[in-house]
């Protein structure tokens, strides 16, 4: 068994070596540039542009999966990449542009929300890599992206608004508590997988969109706000007052156990098919 494991190691390595793809990682580099401009603007004081990129890189971010599954070049390096990255773009950039903002206001207590904030994204994102398979139609905790596309639009809100005084940092404050205890929960979110962009669709669906499209465009910090905090409590409204989803559109850790001993055994089958001794 120990060979087999390393002979599937090897298959892996050899993989790897064929080079990457480059147009799902194209998009993946985008959302990273996107985040890492939010920062230095943040540092140089402009909030709201440090808002709209981290909004840009959440956009990104959900496209380079998609554009790997309808060019058939998904990659374990594009997948280890994209992971990477939402690290920085949702954990790291959201962090420093509100400590920068105002929670340095707080002294110590803000630095270490913002610290909490950065270490709930990277366990929410480990669970999401060892847990989560695809097919599933929820997420278990709110996602990353989510997370920090709520507390961009609410600076940007802000920001364009012009609100300002304690109770403006104070809510910022809480709410990025709220938020990292939201990734973590066991609070269920749809996670839109099942949604089909390729197929027909009722022409309501269409113009259900164009309406979404003018709100959006009629005032886009606020309605991007109300879809996101929306989304956000969707979590903890459904785990109160509605039906929880069935076992078969979560995934849990058995779900990935059972993956890896099938994966070894297909590897033990192909070890034994070429002579090699166990």
């Amino acid at each position: 068994m120990a060979t087999g494991k390393r002979i599937h190691k090897l298959e892996r390595a050899d993989r790897g070596r064929k080079g990457i793809y480059i147009l799902p990682n194209l998009f993946t580099t985008a959302s990273l540039f996107a985040a890492f401009y939010g920062i230095v603007q943040a540092t140089n004081g402009f909030y709201e542009h440090a808002a709209i990129a981290i909004i840009v890189a959440a956009v990104l971010d959900s496209l380079d999966g998609r554009v790997a599954r309808m060019t058939n070049t998904v990659s374990d390096f594009g997948k280890e990449y994209d992971s990477l990255v939402d690290l920085v773009a949702f954990g790291l950039a959201p962090a420093l542009v509100l400590y920068e903002w105002g929670l340095k206001d707080f002294g110590k207590l803000g630095w270490l929300t913002a610290f909490i904030y950065a270490a709930t994204t990277a366990l929410r994102l480990a669970r999401f890599n060892t847990q989560d398979i695809k097919g599933n139609k929820y997420f278990r905790g709110l996602p990353c992206p989510a997370a920090a596309v709520l507390v961009a639009t609410a600076l940007w809100a802000v920001e364009s608004y012009g609100l300002t005084g304690t109770w403006t940092v104070v809510t910022a404050l809480l709410a990025m508590i709220a938020l990292s205890a939201a990734m973590v929960s066991s609070f269920h979110y749809r996670s839109f997988k099942d949604l089909d962009l390729k197929n027909r669709v009722p022409f309501m669906t269409l113009l259900a969109l164009v309406v979404v499209i003018v709100l959006i465009s009629f005032d886009p910090p606020v309605v991007l706000l109300l879809l996101s905090a929306g989304f956000a409590l969707s979590g903890p409204f459904f785990w109160i007052f509605g039906k929880k989803p069935e076992s078969s559109d979560l995934a849990d850790e058995s779900d990935i156990e059972d993956e890896d001993e099938d994966e070894d055994e297909v590897t033990e089958i192909r070890t034994v098919g070429s002579g090699v001794e166990k």
